[in-house]
Formats: C-alpha cells, sequence, structure tokens
C-alpha cells in the first residue's frame, strides 16, 4: 500500500527526494517557481503538435510520437550544452521491449531546445541533480512524447512496465491530457511495493524520481469520449552521470 501522498512546496523539492527517492510538485507551484511568460510556455505546448512517429517500436504499435535531444552539463559550469544530435540507446534490462538497438528520433526543434521553458527545466532538475550527487558531470536526454488513444486501442505511456531508465535522475511533466482517462503513475520499490500512485494532470505537474532508488511507470491511456481525438504529452528528461 503506497503512502499517502503530498506535494512539497516549491523550495522543498531536493528535500523530498532525498527522502524518499521521488517528489511530486503540482503546475501551478512550478509555473510560479520557474517565472516563464504563460505566451512562451503556450508555445512550448504547441511543439507538441509538430512531434513524429516512433517508428522503432517493437510490439508494432504507432501510437507514439516524439523527439529526442542531448545535453551535456559541466560541474561548476552553468547551463546545459546541446551536443550533436545521435540516437538513443538503452540496455535490454532497462527496456525489455525496445532495449539493446540504436534508436534514431527526429531531433528537438532548434527554437524549442534554446527556449525559455525548457531551460528553466533543464536548470531545475540540475539544481536537484547536483544537491544529490555533487561535483558531477552530467549527460543529459531530452524526450518530447505524444501517446495516442483511440476506441478499443490504448495507449501505453510506458509499455516496457514498471521499470528504471538506467540513469541516475528523472524528471516527467505533464504538458497536456486531451481526451483522455487513465496514465497513472506508479513508484515502486525493486520489490513491486508501491510507494505512491498519482496522475499529473494539468500542465506542469512534475515528478522528479531518483531512478537509482525506485522505479516508475504509468499505466495505458483510454479516449474519454470514443468519438474524439485523445493523447497524452509529456516531457521526460533524464541526468547520467558522464563519464570524462
Amino acid at each position: 500500500m503506497s503512502a499517502a501522498l503530498k506535494d512539497p512546496p516549491a523550495d522543498g523539492l531536493r528535500e523530498e527526494v532525498a527522502a524518499r527517492g521521488f517528489a511530486l510538485l503540482r503546475g501551478p507551484a512550478l509555473t510560479a517557481r520557474l517565472g516563464v511568460a504563460p505566451a512562451a510556455l503556450d508555445d512550448f505546448a504547441a511543439s507538441w503538435a509538430r512531434l513524429e512517429t516512433d517508428r522503432f517500436m517493437a510490439d508494432g504499435g504507432l501510437y507514439r510520437r516524439r523527439r529526442h535531444a542531448n545535453f551535456t552539463a559541466r560541474w561548476g559550469q552553468p547551463g546545459h550544452v546541446r551536443n550533436p544530435h545521435r540516437p538513443h540507446f538503452q540496455a535490454v534490462v532497462h527496456n525489455s521491449l525496445n532495449g539493446g538497438v540504436e534508436r534514431w528520433f527526429a531531433p528537438v526543434e532548434d527554437a524549442v531546445a534554446s527556449g525559455a521553458p525548457l531551460q528553466a527545466l533543464l536548470d531545475l532538475g540540475r539544481s536537484v541533480a547536483d544537491a544529490q550527487s555533487p561535483g558531477r558531470d552530467w549527460f543529459v536526454e531530452l524526450h518530447q512524447f505524444r501517446i495516442e488513444a483511440a476506441a478499443g486501442t490504448p495507449g501505453l505511456p510506458t509499455p516496457e512496465g514498471v521499470h528504471h531508465d538506467g540513469v541516475d535522475y528523472v524528471l516527467i511533466g505533464m504538458i497536456a491530457r486531451t481526451n483522455l482517462v487513465g496514465g497513472e503513475t506508479l513508484i515502486t520499490e525493486d520489490s513491486g511495493a508501491e510507494l505512491a500512485r498519482f496522475t499529473l494532470l494539468d500542465r506542469l505537474d512534475t515528478a522528479f524520481i531518483d531512478d537509482v532508488r525506485v522505479m516508475h511507470g504509468v499505466t495505458p491511456v483510454e479516449p474519454a469520449d470514443p468519438a474524439l481525438p485523445s493523447c497524452r504529452d509529456v516531457l521526460v528528461i533524464t541526468w547520467k552521470r558522464h563519464e570524462r
């Protein structure tokens, strides 16, 4: 049985992650903390309509659209430096469905990568990663995901099930839920014991996860109205210790 989950104050994010291995921030608190103009957030969210179909799904599904980028963050140096585009790779032990192959996804648009919303989220996540693991350089990957669902064809946000990503820290931010039900986020111990269960509902509802300590997954999504389009848009950023 998962313990009652309370949202930490925005300035308590680092402490919550240190204490529990994860934290949840609701959108209004995070939006206030980031200080990004509403118009910029609107433009950021609109970029999810320009994602490309993920054609690397081993289950044959075409329900996922995405873009990808990677960055380096050096200890003692501010910001994240974008690297040349490269494939995304996960070991089979971390992704039993799609692991073991290099997956080339469409790159995140330059204006999105350099825009104020993403830069603010990168800096926020790095502040937590640096506090938990000081003195590290980070290899950072950014994923824009859209999971689509239709009547009789659920969308699978984590088709590999509850899992570790094989990184150190993960930020998962809600961008938009359109005509759907489901999509609960699960946080568990390696044993499968459930630590928390919550739903990212509103823009910038965000979970930050210590991927070494806990596992995470998301339940399937279905359209609330079967006659209308249905999708779940999320941002995922990961920080992994960079080999010097």
